[in-house]
């Protein structure tokens, strides 16, 4: 069980003590352990390499296991609808056919051959999946019936906002067949690892938990990631789905300088919404938003990663982010191509060893994977974030000062020997200070095993 305790004042603690109703959550279905301890890396296929397409991702597949990571994600790799598309080069959101492939990216076997490299370094490959809509110019197009239509039986967008894609109707149950089958043709014929399911709270979750049932006869260890923040989806359908709330209240405390605590409170909402051991994907930085060095510095964007990767839950890193790649105006290059610039690694010298040590070091102990978290007291709680990450027989305890103010003060920890193993930063080289005293500067952020 998650707790907090020894936290600031008395009304703070009333606010955010576990909820009595705790007890009568659900529980969310069991998780294999590979998904527990896993680090997923999402791939952009149009701008991660020169090239744009499956052979540019399997050329920097070594790259990546060197990196870390474990789960490689690629971004939908079907052709493009043209009719009412955005942009230049138009969402990879909008899909033409289910089962073809984008001919910019390649062949089905160079896919397959990109699968197969992938799996002998070790690493996962999920693609994602869009079931919620399709492009306009969809072959699907010629089953009306598939889609929503408004009360003059014309086909609409699944909100006014998507006016480049047509909404799918679950009513169906033909739709709900082919799309079942769909999952099924690219998990057994591609040897895949799993599917991210974009927008999937939109998409009724009896459909997800009778397809999830049928995936499992053909891969019963696969991993399905489900972009909603539904906690209904983590019962029996999903493994993981977003941490969307965490990752906005975390956006308004780096970017407008909201207090820290909401922080904690957010994270105290969502578990006593969510199933009893249900985990969620946390990140920075992904295809919908600016890239988090333009929202946040580069100080901040390293901080930010800090806290995603030492936080229960499962982190990903977003195609670039961790040589500091952004784009004149922070884009995500959703619409357009803007390729990854790898150069950067070199102006940026302390992002790509720092976060090879933070994630080697995540994926070493069990208590940054799946400890329990709890909260403790510190001298700024506005500004300083501090908690423990704990499993049996492990202690790591965390300070992030998530301000642009410096801190020096000291922190509710137990007594005993810290040992000091943050990710050099150069300027966080000189670590002249251990738990209970604490000494950051702005953006700064320590992570200390208990020794004794």
């Amino acid at each position: 069980m998650k707790k907090i305790t020894r936290f600031l004042a008395f009304a703070f603690v009333s606010a955010i003590l576990l909820h009595p109703a705790l007890a009568e959550q659900p529980v969310a279905h069991a998780v294999a352990d590979w998904i527990k301890s896993a680090v997923i890396y999402e791939v952009n296929p149009r701008t991660f390499s020169a090239t744009g397409d499956f052979r540019g991702i399997e050329q920097r597949l070594d790259y990546l296991k060197d990196l870390g990571v474990t789960v490689v994600w690629i971004m939908p790799l079907h052709p493009v609808g043209q009719a009412k598309k955005k942009g230049t080069i138009g969402s990879a959101y909008s899909v033409q056919d289910y089962y073809a492939i984008n001919p910019s990216y390649g062949t089905k076997d160079d896919l397959k051959h990109l699968v197969r490299e992938a799996h002998q370094r070790g690493l996962k490959v999920i693609i994602d999946i869009v079931a919620n809509h399709t492009a306009w110019d969809s072959i699907l197009m010629k089953h009306p019936e598939f889609y929503k239509k408004d009360a003059q039986g014309n086909v609409i967008p699944p909100n006014p906002d998507w006016s480049d894609v047509a909404g799918l109707d679950y009513r169906n149950p033909q739709l709900r067949s082919y799309m079942a089958d769909m999952l099924k043709y690219w998990l057994k014929d591609f040897d895949l690892d799993g599917f991210r399911c974009d927008v999937a709270g939109e998409v009724p979750t009896d459909f997800w938990e009778n397809a999830r049932t049928e995936l499992m006869k053909i891969k019963p260890d696969l991993i399905m990631i489900a972009e909603a923040n539904k906690p209904e989806l983590l019962v029996r359908a999903f493994d993981l789905d977003y941490a969307w709330p965490f990752h906005s209240t975390m956006t308004d405390v780096l970017e407008n300088g909201a207090p820290a605590q909401s922080i904690i409170l957010g994270w105290q909402k969502e578990h006593e919404r969510y199933p009893v051991g249900a985990l969620e994907m946390r990140f920075s930085d992904n295809h919908d938003e600016k890239r988090a060095i333009a929202r946040f510095g580069e100080r901040g964007a390293l901080a930010a990663s800090a806290l995603v990767f030492t936080m229960d839950g499962v982190p990903m890193l977003y195609n670039g982010m961790e040589v500091g790649d952004t784009t004149e105006s922070g884009a995500p290059a959703l619409f357009e191509k803007l390729p990854v610039f790898w150069p950067i690694a070199e102006r940026r010298s302390n992002f790509l060893p720092f976060y090879k040590k933070l994630i080697a070091m995540r994926k070493a102990h069990p208590a940054l994977q799946q400890g329990e978290t709890e909260w403790v007291q510190n001298g700024a709680p506005d500004r300083v974030l501090t908690f423990f990450r704990r499993v049996a027989g492990e202690e790591y305890f965390v300070a992030i000062n998530v301000s642009n103010q410096p801190y020096a003060g000291v922190v509710d920890t137990p007594a005993g020997e810290y040992a000091d193993q943050t990710p050099g930063l150069g300027e966080a080289a000189s670590k002249n200070a251990t738990p209970p005293v604490l000494v950051l500067n702005a953006w700064d952020f320590r992570i200390y095993r208990k020794v004794h």
